[in-house]
């Protein structure tokens, strides 16, 4: 299929896009690479566009964006869906996205971007989300439902975008057996809401039985999501702090304002709650797709996995832990260290967080049945937690 790679409204390429194996064949014009999505420039060779390995890249960007081969129960989803693959829901509504405005374009078409982008146009989400979250649901038969901007989330957690009162919100559910990611992320939006931090706002909702969290949609039509992977993917790799100060001295370079303290406040949150997955695919900067401007940091937002769930022990509180930073695990007392103002923050403001948490696990506890042993050493992970940041800037 002759196709055209669109940002918005912005040309971008010219290619030959293969409908089965979801690969570019042959590219064969550059319109404008400076719309194209960001981590592929860095591919790209003006004296020869076929080159394999910027055609291999942008296949596989494409093929990036469908859900993922580890998404938590994937192969229910698809059977749900009546589908073979992923990869076959891209096709389905041109490849758009809630995250970003690339979407593929038949060639000699005369469709609109304002005609079907899923920022301002409604989409079916019911099936969807019963097929992603539902405990039982039947086999989806409905086309109209795959019209949708589910078919490009990622991660591994089961997800649904739906659409409330003209929001556009997501909906994720826990991992597996476990059931603590949705409160994690409310828990992150309180502590943020006390020390300032610019977040995503999560709530919790309840969707057939199942507690799930809820946030609006942090990108608009004129905006796009660029991750720290695909920033840090065209710069040298040092496997050290050093990768955080290229990064840091990057949004300096494109003038985000104070880029160090709004990252930093990323991870004082992430050795508050203990969040081992701060991947760089969980934080970056958003871009305007008009003028191609970095507009600031990313809220922080995908807060979930926190608390030390991978290892929690019924009979022990886990007294130590490692987070992602950058390309590297560490301990959390290490990670802190970053911070170089860590004084601006004030610790006092958090000290009803471990209750306020306490509440809000009892509140849902007939629904997720976790044990008062289990949201009493909780709250008293957190509590530690905050007392250490206490004691880290008494000593500051």
């Amino acid at each position: 299929m002759k196709c055209i790679l669109m940002n918005k409204n912005t040309e971008v390429l010219v290619a030959e896009y293969n409908t089965v194996s979801k690969f570019f064949d042959r590219i064969i014009e550059v319109k404008n690479i400076d719309y194209a999505p960001y981590i592929l420039k860095s591919f790209y060779i003006k004296d020869d566009i076929n080159d394999t390995f910027f055609r291999t890249n942008l296949s596989e960007w494409f093929r990036g964006r469908g859900i993922p081969s580890w998404r938590d129960k994937l192969d229910l989803l698809l059977h749900r869906l009546d589908i073979s693959a992923p990869t076959e829901l891209l096709d389905k509504a041109f490849g758009l996205s809630l995250s970003d405005q690339y979407w593929l374009k038949p060639f000699n078409s005369n469709i609109k971007y304002d005609d079907i982008n899923f920022f301002d146009n409604d989409f079916d989400y019911a099936e969807f989300l019963e097929a992603s979250l539902s405990l039982n649901s039947k086999i989806v038969k409905k086309e109209t439902s795959l019209i949708t901007p589910n078919n490009t989330t990622d991660g591994m957690l089961k997800k649904a975008w739906i659409i409330e009162d003209g929001t556009r919100y997501l909906l994720k559910g826990g991992y597996k057996n476990e059931i603590l990611q949705p409160f994690n992320e409310v828990l992150a939006s309180m502590i943020c809401d006390r020390l300032g931090f610019n977040h995503v706002p999560y709530t919790l909702d309840v969707y057939k039985d199942t507690v799930v969290s809820k946030c609006p949609c942090f990108i608009t039509k004129d905006t796009e999501l660029i991750t720290a992977y695909q920033i840090r993917n065209d710069m040298k790799r040092y496997d050290s702090e050093e990768d955080y100060e290229e990064y840091i001295k990057c949004l300096e370079k494109n003038d985000i304002f104070n880029a160090r303290e709004k990252v930093e406040n990323m991870y004082i949150l992430d050795f508050l709650i203990m969040n081992e997955d701060r991947h760089l695919n969980n934080f970056g900067i958003i871009r305007d797709v008009n003028t191609l401007k970095w507009l600031d940091v990313t809220p922080i937002f995908d807060n979930g996995m926190a608390l030390n769930i991978p290892y929690y022990d019924e009979e022990e509180v886990i007294i130590s832990g490692h987070g992602r930073f950058f390309y590297e695990v560490k301990p959390f007392d290490e990670i802190i260290k970053v911070v170089h103002n860590i004084k601006r923050i004030d610790v006092e403001k958090l000290s009803d967080i471990p209750e306020e948490f306490d509440k809000l696990l009892h509140k849902y506890q007939s629904i997720t049945k976790i044990s008062d042993k289990r949201i009493y050493r909780l709250c008293v992970l957190l509590n530690r937690q905050i007392n250490r940041l206490k004691k880290i800037i008494e000593e500051a």
